[in-house]
């Protein structure tokens, strides 16, 4: 299966997504497709052997819209497509102007009409059905042609939208008027008064397109997270080539090449330092705003700043491969991902047009026949049509998930998915694992000692540090650096075997090697008693202890420590305060696991938990109820993130966490945890009031407009009033949900 994204463009409605993800998934070959319309985005997973983008691009042509694969999101797409969106605004905006003046004159024309009071600086010329019928016509059939249009569509291919209710709705209210106006002693003839509604068309053409550009200027504010992000890039990198020092485009470097970063400039893609050092400033990447020093053999990341020292670095990732192009697409992915809350919207928008289309021809049906008068079928039956638009129910989700997931991103949180997003504010239960997630997993050799009672002894170091080295375990990568900071010369090892949760063994130097927990030596039969009283007095200061046995017998031990992050413990504190249940996993022993876990103040601690048993472990608190989320870094962390309800990677970790995870926290700070939940909690909270914005003028516009009132009352909701309510809607729901860009994580809980 392959995953690829499209760019829409002319979808007005909920309606318009729902038939364009109908045609991709009517494409032989398509197996998931998600429209964002908020996003103007189609997520399409399909089998390339069966089909591919050009013929998914053709299926959303012949629905009527168009639809273009994003590729490279770092190239200058960004810009053409601002360009797009700021060429459309003028468009609405010379439209809206237009129909705003020339309606402001119709109403002004009808005042003495309407209030019944003659005006006197109110020519009564302006009143004349003839003049109306001019100046309405441009209104409707130049400035409103694409509700026209995109009706007409509609019909062809048996489906309706927005578009259709405001042609319905506007052309009703025009042809009726054009009939009076033509005929004008046929309805003298039948005692009626041949009322006009030329002015009602053209206000409502003229407020809708008035709510579109607004909208349409809110909904470009949503996608300013991703703007910024590819603003971050370098425009051009000081490659040295030749032995020259040459300014080319970073579009130009490739694999390999070393260049020279100064201070204050921008470093333009990801590298590892070979030459100087430097302070970088990577906040705009990862979230973490204390500056962090690098040296040489540290990498670096394109788009960060480069604060104090001058440094040369070689390119390791490139264009589409570099750390930002990553979190660019991942943010594209999430914001254009579609949130389970989404599917109820669609579901209700589905049914939404075909159901108002019945009620309003009820209305026309009731009011014509219980008070026989044509007038007021009319204006109600237009004032439902009007009102009815689903367009704001459309765009409640998705707004609020673009700017959630784009605020995230800011804050060095990266969200895969908009279902991500909605379940992270329901967790109840947080697994931290420890190497790496509460520590700083940078595990360093603190103690070694002998049965010989002597640190000396280079002999065992040198077959510790020889098994070891073919590890990539932390804790291997350590007593490997302990063994060469001895001055300890490795050797090769036969037969090496990692044995998972236990420890390693194999040949060195002839002699049989094995290294690992004190279980395993008791699994194994090794007597460790010579050694009991180290081993529990190390334990007890808090540091993983690591058994060395040689031909059978147990040499020495070595306690390995691995200092907690700073920010653990306060983070810890505030998940707490928010209510949470906070749980370390290890499969470290338990003693060391409880220093470690009092130090950070978590109370539940599983410990000598073997990689395997980890998923288990957090499928155990799933089955107490609870909705669980898994924080880790390793390899072995991999299965139990993918098993935990929403799976967190800390970004300095390795790849394989990352992409079984749901959430990735690219600073690696326990505080990103915090942010992800607060904002998860900010983003649904937002999305419940855009649906309430979203149904609240429909629950209550659509009975009023249809007259319920008016036995009562005599009260009518004027079809003018409808459009002015149904563009509030949209506007008053993109409105808010950029409200979102001003959340600021409480890390204090």
């Amino acid at each position: 299966m392959q995953n690829q994204t499209f760019k829409l463009r002319g979808m007005s409605c909920a309606a318009c997504a729902s038939n364009v993800e109908a045609a991709i998934r009517s494409v032989p070959g398509v197996d998931v497709c998600n429209v964002n319309f908020g996003a103007e985005q189609a997520a399409v997973t399909y089998n390339p052997r069966q089909t591919n983008p050009a013929e998914i691009q053709a299926a959303v042509d012949e629905a009527g819209y168009k639809a273009q694969p994003l590729d490279d999101v770092m190239a200058p797409e960004d810009d053409a497509e601002r360009r797009e969106r700021e060429a459309e605004n003028r468009k609405l905006t010379r439209k809206a102007v237009f129909s705003l003046a020339i309606a402001a004159i119709l109403v002004i024309g009808s005042l003495p009409m309407m209030t019944g009071l003659p005006i006197p600086f109110i020519p009564t010329w302006l009143h004349n059905p003839w003049v109306q019928l001019v100046l309405t016509t441009p209104v409707l059939f130049w400035a409103g042609n694409s509700f026209y249009l995109n009706a007409w569509k509609a019909l062809k291919r048996h489906s309706a939208s927005m578009d259709t209710l405001v042609a319905v709705g506007t052309g009703t209210a025009f042809l009726y008027s054009l009939f009076p106006t033509l005929y004008p002693q046929w309805f003298i003839d039948q005692g009626l008064y041949p009322d006009v509604y030329f002015e009602a068309a053209a206000v409502i053409i003229a407020l809708i397109l008035l709510g579109r550009l607004l909208e349409n200027r809110a909904k470009g504010q949503t996608s300013e997270a991703i703007r910024k992000l590819m603003g971050l890039q370098a425009k051009t990198a000081r490659v040295i080539r030749r032995g020259q020092e040459v300014d080319i485009p970073i579009a130009e470097v490739v694999l390999g090449d070393i260049i020279l970063v100064r201070p204050g400039e921008k470093i333009p893609v990801d590298g590892e330092i070979v030459e100087g050092s430097s302070t970088l400033d990577e906040a705009m990447v990862t979230g973490e705003s204390v500056p962090v020093q690098k040296t040489v053999g540290d990498e670096v990341i394109g788009a960060t700043l480069n604060k104090t020292g001058s440094f040369k670095f070689r390119a390791t990732r490139v264009g589409k491969d570099t750390f930002l192009a990553q979190i660019v697409k991942l943010v594209q992915q999430a914001q254009g991902s579609k949130a389970p809350i989404q599917k109820m919207a669609d579901r209700v928008t589905a049914w939404f047009v075909p159901m108002v289309m019945a009620i309003a021809i009820l209305t026309f049906i009731v009011w014509y026949n219980v008070m026989g008068n044509v007038t007021m079928a009319l204006i109600t039956t237009v004032g439902v049509l009007i009102i009815a638009c689903p367009c704001a129910l459309g765009l409640a989700t998705p707004t609020s998930i673009m700017v959630g997931t784009g605020k995230g991103a800011e804050n060095g949180i990266l969200i895969k998915g908009a279902d991500s997003l909605e379940l992270a504010h329901k967790i109840q239960t947080i697994v931290l694992d420890k190497t790496g997630t509460i520590t700083q997993g940078k595990p360093t050799v603190t103690d070694y000692l002998t049965v010989n009672g002597t640190a000396t002894e280079l002999h065992l170091l040198k077959l510790a540090g020889s098994l070891e080295r073919n590890s990539e375990h932390p804790l291997a990568e350590a007593v490997v650096n302990y063994a060469q900071s001895q001055g300890v010369t490795l050797e090769n090892s036969q037969s090496f075997e990692a044995i998972a949760g236990s420890g390693v063994q194999g040949t060195v130097s002839g002699q049989r090697v094995q290294i690992g927990t004190h279980r395993w030596m008791q699994e194994l039969g090794i007597a460790t008693d010579r050694l009991q009283q180290q081993w529990e007095r190390t334990e007890y200061l808090g540091r993983t202890v690591v058994w060395l046995a040689v031909d059978g017998r147990v040499k020495a031990i070595l306690g390995i420590a691995d200092a907690v992050k700073p920010s653990s413990a306060a983070a810890i504190r505030t998940l707490q305060r928010m209510g949470l249940e906070v749980v370390m996993l290890t499969g470290d022993n338990r003693r060391t696991a409880e220093v470690i876990a009092r130090e950070v103040g978590v109370t539940r601690v599983f410990a000598e938990v073997r990689p395997d048993q980890k998923a288990a472990q957090v499928e155990s608190l799933q089955r107490e109820g609870k909705i669980v989320a898994m924080v880790g870094d390793g390899i072995n962390d991999a299965p139990a993130l993918a098993q935990a309800d929403v799976g967190m990677a800390i970004g300095t970790g390795t790849d394989v966490a990352i992409a079984a995870s749901d959430i990735t926290l690219i600073s690696g700070d326990l505080h990103g945890i915090v942010t992800a939940i607060q904002l998860s909690r900010a983003t649904m909270a937002n999305i419940r009031q855009n649906l309430f914005f979203a149904f609240i003028y429909n629950v209550a516009g659509i009975p009023i407009a249809a007259g319920i009132l008016y036995p009562i009352f005599g009260w009518l909701l004027s079809p003018i009033i409808a459009g002015a309510a149904m563009a509030l809607s949209s506007v008053s729901v993109v409105t808010n949900a950029l409200r979102l860009r001003n959340f600021r994580p409480k890390l204090r809980g």
